[in-house]
C-alpha cells in the first residue's frame, strides 16, 4: 500500500500598509507565500505549486498577486498612490473634516 498525498504550508513574507480594493480601507496587509507539495508516506518531497497573496487585516480579504509584486512588498513600503475612488477629501469616501455645524469661528 502507497500512501500518497499533498500538504499545503503558508508562510507570512511581510506586512505591509496597503488600502484594501474589497472594504477600500488603509490597513496592515499581509503579504502571504503558500506552497503546495507533493507527500509520499506524510513526508513532504517537493513543491507543486506556489502562490502569493496579500490579505487584509481589516476584512480578511485575500488577493492574488504574481511573485514580483510579493519580492517587491517584501523589500519597503510601496509608493501611495491615491486610488480612484478617493476624492479630495481622503481615501475613504467621506469629505474632508471642516467646521462643526454651529461651530462659532
Amino acid at each position: 500500500m502507497i500512501i500518497f498525498g499533498t500538504r499545503r504550508t503558508v508562510a507570512q513574507l511581510a506586512m505591509v500598509v496597503l488600502t484594501c480594493a474589497n472594504c477600500r480601507r488603509t490597513a496592515a496587509n499581509a503579504v502571504l507565500k503558500t506552497v503546495t507539495k507533493f507527500t509520499l508516506f506524510f513526508i513532504p518531497l517537493f513543491p507543486i505549486r506556489t502562490r502569493y497573496a496579500t490579505q487584509c487585516t481589516a476584512c480578511g480579504f485575500h488577493q492574488g498577486i504574481d511573485k514580483g509584486q510579493a519580492e517587491q512588498l517584501r523589500q519597503g513600503p510601496p509608493q501611495q498612490v491615491p486610488p480612484p475612488w478617493a476624492g479630495p477629501g481622503g481615501t475613504n469616501g467621506h469629505a474632508a473634516p471642516g467646521p462643526y455645524p454651529g461651530a462659532r469661528g
